[in-house]
């Protein structure tokens, strides 16, 4: 299945240049390994699309509502972080 979704131009410019990995999106809509997620640059000062597009293959998906590792008051301090790696 292929995914059509908006970027921003500083996240999409970071995975063109393989320094991001991963995309973090909320979970309302199903998303599977093996789908095609393509990525359309938006511009969100114009509203409008810049006219590229990256298309990359979903290898992991991990969904989740409810972070039970860590006291409610550290996240609220320090919120999430999501790290990549190869």
């Amino acid at each position: 299945m292929t995914h059509t979704k908006k970027i921003w131009p500083e996240y999409f410019q970071k995975i063109l240049d393989g320094k991001k990995t991963y995309e973090l999106r909320l979970a309302d809509w199903e998303c599977n390994e093996g789908d095609i997620l393509v990525l359309q640059e938006w511009d969100p000062e114009t509203k409008e699309y810049t006219g590229r597009e990256i298309k990359k293959e979903v290898t992991y998906v991990g969904k989740t509502k409810n972070f039970t590792f860590w006291p409610k008051e550290d996240v609220e301090k320090y919120g999430y972080q999501i790290i990549a790696f190869k």
